[in-house]
């Protein structure tokens, strides 16, 4: 049986790479948490602005669709 040397090759990297991979050490202690910032800042404004554009669409939507009298 004859070992065919790239599948040697091959396999070794493979193998020396997944060694490599393996963390020495677990992962840092946590630290100061981040500043809290507020997730719904200004959330009604943007909701308002929302409802206006799609008032808007639909709006303009149903003046082009429109049928013209004849």
């Amino acid at each position: 049986m004859k070992i065919v040397p790239s599948i040697f090759l091959a396999v070794l990297l493979m193998v020396s790479a997944s060694a490599a991979a393996i963390p020495n050490n677990g992962p840092p202690p946590p630290g100061v948490p981040p500043p809290g910032l507020p997730i719904d800042g200004d959330l009604v404004a943007l909701t308002i602005i929302a409802l206006m554009f799609g008032l808007f669409k639909i709006y303009k939507s149903q003046i082009r669709h429109k049928k013209t009298p004849a």
